[in-house]
């Protein structure tokens, strides 16, 4: 018998297990072996090991799918380092970052390599359709003037490609290829003199690893930039990896890349993808079939044998971290992907994450400005910071602001109203008693749903309906208080009857085909006033809008968590950067109760340095990220004082055990101590050497593992982004 190391997903160390196969079986390879009476899907991580137990007791492989290709080397390195820096059980960071086609215990049916068809020498020596058949001679034309054409590149320029190939192919005028490199087609843009030197700057990595941070203003054309570089790596063959933070984001960009990159293999990998085509996608990329690979976080575990450039897009954004089980940054391990394939990496933002502006101020990253709006006539918007504090608010809204959207409809404009905040309200009130109406399983307050008349929870997603009484004193006048979208789309529609008012939220988006039909909506005029939370704050970029109002902007600035400010600058910087993308100028409305503040000052002047080497300066001052590291180790129990005396007995172990110059703090309720019916507690540890840190948590590990409190749970965040 032969000795495997298996990869499974079970809770166990660090989820390698030992099995027996009659023969050697090729690392990373899917196998089927036996867990506690029950199939389990694993991967072969090592072949050929001597046993460190009694090899009576090791069970045999049922079955192993060797007709698959087996996950590559350089995969498995990568799971590996995930792993080992995100101190997770590697069996269970391998299933995280696999499709679930190959977590099943079954085969998978492997992807057809694309076609690419041609005419043949006997095909060149016949004579065209008639020029009176257009669409037919066009497509003969095509043919004739390339090397060969994806399928679907042909049905673009006729319909009944599919039928007119069958017919030409048995006559013998066909050749159909599977291996081509993909025809890049001319772009129609133009790039500027920045966007140039930009391009031009990266491709001299190209063969070697070399970060850049591509600082753009908003509206400065970072998108082209890309393109532009990526043709270049493309029309060589090599693969193209482009992450993306969030996937309402993903249909525009796809409508942009099918314009460019119409003739490209292209594989989309994000968690609302259908489970069979995100399992072929995921193929089509590790045989090397599919040349430029577009994703969301997950995508960045995307098995690639030729990677030759990546791109993070909006690298700052918060959605690139992932806030359990396996709580890997996709930034950082793109970086260290590519680096791994020594290729150029781009992290592109208009406000760029301070960890990456200090990155690229001390060398580690190469800085590319792009400093002017790419569309000649577009000039960053007027921003204006409105002092509301001893205002009378409409549902939230000033009457300066009020009647800015009421001049923008009169003159055809278009407007965003943003309010991160879905709903009608943010809680209900029972003006007699001062009763509010909480989630009976989190620390937080149930909004109220009008349309649907129902209270949820934002966090566990607890419902229940309306009530029509206080069940503390059987008022019946309940008051909603605060705003929602719901409650801004309801006045808007009021104000402004004849108005197109459309609400972009979760609620309103949680269909596939949502956003689609938003884009097409406002392509086609059909929307006045958007009222949206951030998921329509970045990334889009709609020609019309020259009006954006901010309804309460201070919510963020009451928290603790220190990179609050950070995230407040970044979130009205890229909602700013909606208007006036076009010929319209832009103008911007900020109402806020906190106008001195430094952050409202540096969008005001729409400056990203500003607010960096300030912010960057204070956190110098108190070792914090990018100056020193963290990783919280969090626990959770019936109730917040197991969870705390859980970590702080731990903590009392560890101490004496501790490297030079790491810190670590008592345990303290984190900011929403209930969640889901649980309590929740947290310790920091915090150093200027990673090293020492990661040290640290080893000791903390060993620890924890040897706890069995069944009524406690525990996590640990490396690189925490939320406090």
């Amino acid at each position: 018998m032969i000795y495997h190391h298996i990869a499974l997903n079970v809770p166990l160390s660090d989820g390698i297990l030992t099995y027996a196969h009659d023969t050697a079986l090729a690392e990373g390879v899917r196998v089927v072996v036996p867990f506690r009476g029950k199939p389990q899907t694993g991967i072969v991580w090592a072949t050929g090991v001597t046993p460190d137990i009694d090899t009576a007791k090791i069970r045999k492989i049922q079955t192993a799918f060797t007709a698959e290709p087996p996950l590559p080397e350089a995969w498995r390195k990568l799971m590996a380092f995930a792993a080992r820096y995100y101190h997770y059980p590697l069996g269970q960071a391998v299933a995280a970052a696999l499709p679930q086609g190959l977590k099943d215990a079954k085969p998978v049916v492997l992807p057809e390599p694309p076609l690419f068809y041609g005419l043949s020498e006997t095909g060149r020596m016949q004579t065209p359709p008639p020029a009176r058949f257009h669409k037919k001679s066009a497509l003969w034309q095509a043919l004739a003037d390339t090397d060969g054409l994806p399928l679907p590149a042909l049905k673009q320029i006729n319909s009944q490609a599919g039928k007119l190939l069958e017919e030409w192919a048995q006559q013998g005028w066909i050749t159909a290829q599977s291996a081509a490199k993909p025809l890049l087609r001319p772009s129609a843009y133009c790039l500027n003199e920045a966007q140039q030197n930009a391009s031009a700057e990266i491709q001299t990595a190209f063969g070697r690893f070399q970060p850049f941070l591509l600082y753009g203003v908003t509206g400065s054309g970072k998108t082209e930039v890309y393109f532009d570089v990526m043709a270049k790596v493309l029309a060589a063959g090599r693969q193209v990896l482009f992450l993306l933070p969030e996937i309402n984001l993903t249909p525009q960009l796809l409508k942009r890349v099918e314009a460019r990159f119409a003739d490209v293999p292209t594989a989309v990998l994000h968690s609302q993808t259908a489970a069979g085509r995100r399992t072929q996608d995921y193929l089509r990329a590790m045989l090397g079939q599919a040349k430029l690979i577009i994703g969301t976080r997950l995508s960045v575990f995307a098995p690639l044998p030729d990677v030759g450039l990546v791109v993070v897009d909006e690298e700052h954004d918060s959605s690139f971290k992932q806030d359990n089980e396996l709580r890997y940054h996709a930034r950082d391990l793109a970086v260290w992907r590519a680096k791994q394939a020594a290729c150029p990496i781009v992290l592109g933002s208009a406000t760029p994450s301070l960890e990456s502006w200090h990155k690229a101020q001390n060398g580690a990253y190469r800085l590319l400005e792009l400093p002017q709006r790419a569309h000649t006539a577009a000039k960053l918007p007027q921003v204006d910071i409105l002092n509301v504090g001893r205002l009378q608010l409409d549902n939230g809204f000033s009457p300066q602001a009020l009647s800015l959207i009421q001049e923008n409809y009169r003159n055809g404009g278009m407007t965003l109203v943003y309010l991160n905040r879905r709903g009608f309200s943010p809680a209900l009130f029972c003006g007699d008693c001062g009763y509010t109406f909480g989630c009976p399983n989190c620390s937080a307050k149930m909004v109220l749903h009008r349309r649907v008349r129902q209270l949820r929870c934002h966090h566990c997603d607890h419902r229940e309906p309306v009530p029509y009484k206080c069940p503390d004193c059987g008022n019946q006048d309940l008051t909603a208080v605060g705003q929602g979208t719901q409650r801004v789309e309801e006045m808007l529609r009021n104000l402004l009857p004849q108005a197109a008012v459309v609400r972009v939220d979760r609620d309103s988006t949680a269909h596939k085909d949502d956003w689609a039909e938003l884009y097409r909506r406002i392509r086609e005029g059909g929307v006045d006033i958007l009222v949206g939370t951030q998921m329509i704050a970045k990334g889009h970029d709609f020609a019309r809008l020259n009006l954006v109002v901010v309804l309460n902007a201070d919510g963020s600035l009451y928290s603790s968590d220190f990179r609050a400010p950070e995230r407040l600058f970044a979130e009205l910087m890229q909602v700013s950067g909606r208007a006036g993308r076009a010929d319209k100028a832009g103008r911007v409305l900020i109402q806020t109760q906190l106008p001195e503040h430094p952050v409202f000052s540096a969008v005001k002047m729409q400056d990203y340095r500003l607010f960096a080497d300030r912010e960057l300066a204070e956190r110098k001052l108190f070792d914090m990220p990018p100056f020193g590291f963290q990783t919280a180790i969090r626990a959770d129990a019936p109730n917040v004082a197991q969870a705390m005396d859980f970590l702080n007995g731990i903590k009392a172990l560890v101490e004496p055990l501790l490297p030079e110059g790491v810190t670590q703090f008592g345990a303290a309720p984190m900011l929403m101590v209930r969640l889901a019916e649980r309590e929740r507690a947290q310790i920091f540890l915090e150093s200027s050497s990673r090293k020492n840190l990661h040290y640290a948590l080893d000791l903390w590990l060993q620890v924890l593992k040897q706890d069995s409190d069944r009524h406690i749970r525990w996590s640990v965040d490396v690189d925490p982004q939320e406090m």
